[in-house]
């Protein structure tokens, strides 16, 4: 599975005439029409591939006959030397949609490859990883089809998916339980309700108002494991805010049911895989 094919479209399309305002003065100048080349997908790290077809489709849009075979797909994991996949079309199609392809194959791999390094660190504990809204702006649905590529879940997509009070609605709503009381009183029987909470006095709160999810907001390890024991299941309980690689694991051991985390999205590193013509 993959995103709506006519958001990835779109979005490519977007790319290319950001790209190539007019023409490419480079490539159009020097290259013949009619030349024709090979190359090659490279891998120059380790981790979990995500946006091969994505990258491939680049291409087919600029060439319509462009051909190409792929070795490894999305969630598989690949390694450093490893040939990703091989391209064949018009050498201007290949030069033109070069970067555009590298820079959603890099930056989907990246969120992927992270994503599964982090689902890895917790395993054998109850929680899920999952990502958040703080996606680039128009490439929200790819980022979160690579982190669910990776192994992690999503949380919701948008501010309609699920109705989630975090501390400024709480307080612009006079608090907690009446937050929740003027909510429901609207929401529909299909929508789930998420609140953030700060202190363990706000998390009993919280319960009393029969919330779905209860995000446990900056809380240290101690704190959360107590409010493990307090919620007893009578809520999921995802903790969140400023949780790295290296924390992750104790907070996983504390027993909640989710970590968000929106590094997997905001401030990812690029996956680094090169594009190498075949000399002939």
């Amino acid at each position: 599975m993959i995103p709506n094919p006519i958001y990835v479209d779109e979005l490519i399309k977007k790319a290319l005439l950001e790209d190539i305002n007019y023409i490419d003065i480079t490539t159009d100048y020097l290259i013949p029409e009619e030349q024709e080349d090979e190359a090659v997908f490279l891998a120059k790290a380790e981790g979990v591939l995500c946006g091969i077809e994505i990258a491939m489709r680049v291409f087919t849009i600029l060439q319509s006959d462009f051909q190409y075979e792929i070795f490894i797909n999305d969630g598989e994991e690949v390694k450093k030397g490893d040939i990703i996949a091989k391209i064949k079309g018009k050498t201007r199609t290949l030069l033109k949609g070069e970067r555009t392809a590298l820079n959603l194959l890099q930056h989907m791999s990246g969120i992927s490859s992270m994503t599964n390094r982090i689902v890895k660190i917790v395993e054998g504990t109850n929680a899920s990883i999952a990502d958040t809204r703080k996606t680039l702006p128009g490439m929200r649905p790819i980022q979160k089809y690579a982190v669910t590529v990776g192994g992690g879940k999503n949380h919701r997509y948008n501010l309609s998916d699920a109705a989630m009070l975090k501390d400024n609605h709480i307080d612009a709503a006079g608090g907690i339980t009446n937050a929740v009381k003027n909510l429901k009183k609207k929401l529909g029987h299909m929508a789930k309700v998420e609140l953030e909470v700060r202190t363990l006095e706000e998390l009993r709160e919280a319960l009393s108002a029969n919330v779905d999810v209860i995000m446990l907001d900056n809380m240290d390890n101690d704190t959360m494991k107590q409010a493990v024991e307090i919620t007893d299941g009578k809520a999921l309980l995802e903790a969140s805010g400023g949780i790295t690689e290296e924390t992750i694991r104790g907070v996983a051991e504390t027993g909640v049911d989710i970590i968000s985390i929106g590094a997997l999205t905001h401030s990812v590193k690029a996956f680094d895989i090169s594009l190498k013509i075949t000399k002939k």
